[in-house]
C-alpha cells in the first residue's frame, strides 16, 4: 500500500513540477530499511600508526669522563679512587658495546648481546610496556649520567629502575619523550 502511494505521489510531483511549481526533494528511505534488516555498514577502524624500532647508538662520554677522573686521581696519588673509577669506566665501556635499549612499537626492552635478557634483581624479562611507565627522568639534565624510570608492570605499587647513560643521550631522550610521554620533571631544561 505504501509503495503504491509513493508511486502515485511521484507522478503528482512530476505533474506539478512541469507546471513550474517549486517542490521539496523526495526523501529516500531504502538505505534505512536495509540497515534495519542487515545492520549498519561497519566503519573501518582507524589505522594504527606503527612506529619504527629505535635503538640509540652507544656513547662513550661517561666512560671517558670516568677514565679521565681516574687518571687525575692517580696523578695526585689517590690510587684507591683512581683504581675504582678506572675499573668502573672499563666496565661501562664493555657494557656500552653489549647492552642495547630497544624502543619498539609497544615497549622498551633491554637486550644483552642482541638477545633477550633476564632482570637479575627483580627477575623476569627486561621488557616494559610504555603504558606501565609512571614516571621517568634523566639525572643531571645538563650532563646526563643516569636514567630513572618507575613502572607498575613488575609490581603493582611500582618498580624503580636506574641505568647509566651509555647511549647517545639526545637519541635516548627523544625516544623516551616520543614513546613514554613527557613527565613533569623530565629532560634537559
Amino acid at each position: 500500500m505504501a509503495l503504491c502511494m509513493r508511486c502515485s505521489s511521484t507522478s503528482a510531483v512530476q505533474k506539478s513540477s512541469a507546471r513550474g511549481v517549486a517542490l521539496r526533494p523526495r526523501v529516500q528511505r531504502a538505505p534505512f530499511v536495509a540497515q534495519a534488516f542487515f545492520g549498519s555498514k561497519a566503519k573501518p577502524a582507524p589505522k594504527a600508526v606503527k612506529r619504527e624500532t629505535l635503538a640509540p647508538e652507544p656513547s662513550f662520554n661517561l666512560q671517558l669522563g670516568l677514565l679521565g677522573l681516574s687518571g687525575v686521581s692517580c696523578y695526585y696519588e689517590n690510587y684507591g679512587l683512581g683504581g675504582f673509577l678506572g675499573l668502573l669506566g672499563i666496565f661501562l665501556t664493555i657494557q656500552a658495546t653489549r647492552i642495547r635499549f630497544v624502543f619498539d612499537d609497544t615497549g622498551l626492552e633491554v637486550l644483552r648481546a642482541g638477545q633477550e635478557s633476564e632482570n637479575v634483581i627483580v627477575g623476569g624479562r627486561n621488557r616494559w610496556e610504555y603504558s606501565s611507565f609512571i614516571n621517568w627522568e634523566f639525572w643531571f639534565p645538563g650532563f646526563p649520567v643516569l636514567v630513572y624510570f618507575k613502572e607498575n608492570q613488575t609490581k603493582p605499587e611500582g618498580q624503580v629502575h636506574f641505568f647509566p647513560i651509555i647511549f647517545n643521550g639526545k637519541q635516548l631522550y627523544e625516544a623516551m619523550v616520543e614513546r613514554c610521554g613527557p613527565t613533569k620533571t623530565s629532560g634537559p631544561k
